[in-house]
């Protein structure tokens, strides 16, 4: 049966001498993988820059329940990205979200906030003209809300130290290396309640703002069944240094 859809691109690989299957994440399926067919010939219709990472698409696709890839009837471009692919701070922020998504995000049905998140950070991504120093970290905390395994609120003068493990703020240093001490955990804490549109207003100095992005991706380590980490947040701390 066919449906129109939004979706964005999460990953692609070479199939055969001429075709793709590529990652999209749909607002009405879900992640789903695509077999896209002579995409790779010289005079192929579809052009393959439209499968590039965090691609924004509008989608007339097939769909069939149970079967590992469907097939796309139309594509079209929703969102033509004005300076994501220009800037080189934006296009090392997008290579981040986009493997930390790909690494984590499993469901093949619908999720329409977890969608709608992406989908608008995304854009926000491309037309904002402030500094995307610390998008990153307000992103992959956020995303983890939408995942379920957002840490829980709590931080007082009572619960200063971040438990990791626990995912919460408790008043003692737990048993274990796996937490933030009082500085580090207000820190989280203030990001935890700062929305992704008010990126720009957070100041960390860099060596900062690098350790508290490996705490949150441990975070998603500890908590997030068969995710493995991610590789671009070391070209991200070099770029955004």
């Amino acid at each position: 049966m066919l449906h129109q859809t939004k979706g964005i691109v999460f990953h692609s690989i070479k199939y055969a001498e001429s075709s793709i299957i590529v990652k999209i994440y749909t607002e009405l399926f879900g992640l789903q993988s695509y077999l896209v067919r002579g995409i790779r010939r010289a005079k192929a219709k579809i052009k393959p820059a439209l499968f590039q990472p965090l691609t924004l698409l509008d989608l007339v696709a097939y769909h069939k329940e149970r079967q590992s890839l469907q097939s796309l009837k139309e594509i079209r471009l929703a969102h033509p990205y004005q300076t994501i692919p220009f800037d080189i701070r934006k296009s090392s922020v997008a290579l981040f979200t986009d493997e930390l998504m790909y690494r984590s995000i499993r469901e093949e049905e619908a999720n329409p906030g977890l969608f709608e998140f992406i989908w608008e950070s995304c854009r926000l991504l491309d037309i904002t003209e402030e500094p995307v120093t610390h998008f990153p970290l307000l992103f992959a905390l956020q995303l983890a809300i939408h995942l379920g395994i957002s840490p829980q609120a709590g931080h007082t003068a009572h619960n200063p130290y971040f438990n990791l493990r626990e995912g919460l703020f408790q008043p003692a240093i737990p048993d274990h290396p796996q937490y933030l001490g009082r500085e580090h955990s207000e820190i989280l804490f203030t990001l935890l309640g700062t929305p992704l549109s008010m990126h720009s207003s957070v100041s960390l100095k860099p060596e900062v703002r690098a350790q508290m992005l490996e705490t949150i991706l441990l975070y998603y380590q500890l908590h997030l069944p068969g995710f493995k980490g991610v590789k671009s947040h070391h070209i991200l701390h070099t770029v955004l240094a």
